[in-house]
């Protein structure tokens, strides 16, 4: 008998004999479980936006505290996205090795450590140290709670399972300023950093109490070479992770994605310096209170957008008579042409022109359908690359999640000095334009899709295989 050879890059899910078999694989579930599978990964999900939100709002009190500079501290929010991304690497391939339960179960206690590291830190440099730590330690949230998505729902119920989760993850982008806000105000700091200790604490509980292992059964690759006769502890390469990046179409709906975040994160960051140099708004629990109108949009937008990319997939497929994975990308066009760009145009004249009451309201309107649109793209992007690589999902969400990360490490830091710079108005235009771009190639990933996999053979999935 010839042995089969195994390795990082061997699929996680193998092709079922029999549509029947196919649906029987996603029915290991009952919808209440899913939906509890849901509630856990996506707390676990919501733990790196949150935290980054905890700390941003509070870095002019924490820069006063160490009697340092609002630059150095600020270097912790490019350290943190650059952490998360390697920890997403690591963490990736070995879920699909040993499963996503072990690695949920790893790196919780990781993220505790790290929380309890910053709390007690009596440095700057302590606290960026353990910043990074707490980084790593919820860097799994979002690329395996992916996968997990797409392990537990079929293709045509993905998207909409896909848009709940992100609705959840990001409510970290709203909260965290707002619980951080509210936290320096009243308290400290600190006391937020062991209250999110304690979450991380309740995380690890509820995942080892409640948390399946939703791999498909005898696709791990610990399960494939223990069938070859091999057992033992195997280096999981993280590598490996980026060579998926060789596909022209997770490339192309990677930047489609980073150009969309460029647009929120330059929202973000400039909102406090906007409400309190244009509106006088200066107490740091209010400014938390107006992330809020952000938040509501994204609950909104993501699972109405992977609703809509579910019935696109249908409806598309039907009229084919066969899948075209670029088809589930149509979703996204409404958000990347209209919505993300026209609002953020919209709230930079707002700045310039509106004064008082009026201005703010609008401007809190604005940010209410930027919200709205920033998710309608994120939500189909992300179950698209499940979709075509869901044999590696949790590999070709870290992929993805690496290359944003480092689009925005570079560019984050260049946008509180655009701003100083032109002026919020042109800021906002400047963005809305790399946003149309974005925008340029999701059109030609959707019309050339087919051509582009063609390209590079890096083992895309198959309706037989979804």
């Amino acid at each position: 008998m010839t042995e089969t050879t195994v390795d990082e890059s061997t699929p996680l899910l193998a092709t079922p004999d029999t549509q029947k078999d196919r649906a029987l694989v996603y029915e290991r579930f009952s919808p209440v479980w899913k939906r509890v599978i849901v509630l856990l990964v996506s707390w676990c999900g919501l733990l790196p936006l949150f935290v980054g939100g905890v700390l941003n709002v509070s870095i002019p009190t924490i820069a006063a505290e160490f009697e340092s500079s609002t630059e150095l501290v600020s270097l912790c929010v490019s350290m943190a996205v650059v952490a998360t991304a390697i920890g997403s690497l690591v963490a990736a391939p070995n879920s699909t090795y040993y499963g996503r339960r072990p690695i949920y179960l790893f790196y919780l206690p990781i993220f505790v450590m790290g929380s309890a590291g910053v709390v007690f830190s009596r440095t700057v440099y302590e606290m960026m140290f353990f910043r990074v730590v707490q980084a790593i330690g919820s860097s799994p949230g979002i690329s395996i709670g992916g996968a997990t998505i797409s392990d537990i729902y079929p293709l045509e119920q993905r998207g909409f399972a896909m848009g709940v989760f992100h609705a959840s993850i990001l409510l970290g982008v709203p909260l965290g300023p707002l619980f951080g806000g509210l936290a320096a105000h009243f308290g400290s700091w600190r006391a937020m950093q062991a209250i999110l200790g304690i979450a991380g604490i309740i995380g690890f509980v509820a995942m080892f109490t409640f948390f399946p292992e939703t791999s498909h059964p005898g696709t791990r690759g610990k399960d494939l070479d223990i069938a070859a006769g091999r057992s033992g502890f195997r280096f999981v390469n993280p590598l490996k992770v980026l060579a998926l990046l060789k596909s022209p179409t997770l490339v192309f709906v990677s930047i489609v994605g980073l150009t969309v975040l460029l647009d929120a994160y330059m929202i973000v960051l400039s909102l406090a310096e906007t409400l309190e140099g244009s509106y006088g708004i200066s107490n740091q629990a209010f400014l938390g209170l107006c992330f809020l109108p952000l938040g509501c949009g994204n609950m909104i937008g993501a699972p109405v957008a992977g609703r809509i990319s579910d019935h696109i997939v249908v409806t598309w497929r039907a009229k084919r008579g066969s899948w075209y994975p670029e088809d589930r990308l149509r979703a996204a066009l409404f958000g990347i042409l209209f919505l993300v760009p026209v609002s953020t145009i919209a709230m930079g004249l707002i700045v310039e022109i509106i004064p008082g009451t009026v201005g703010l309201v609008l401007l809190m309107v604005g940010m209410f359908f930027n919200g709205i649109g920033v998710d309608t793209v994120l939500t189909p992007c992300s179950a698209y690359c499940v979709d075509v690589l869901h044999q590696r999902s949790a590999e070709a969400m870290a992929a993805m999640m690496g290359f944003r990360a480092l689009g925005i490490g570079i560019f984050a830091s260049f946008m509180v000095p655009l701003i100083h710079s032109v002026g919020i108005g042109w800021a906002y235009a400047i963005v809305s334009f790399v946003v149309w771009l974005g925008a340029l190639l999701l059109v030609l990933t959707i019309r050339h899709g087919e051509r582009l996999r063609s390209s590079v053979n890096i083992s895309y999935s198959t309706t037989e295989t979804n």
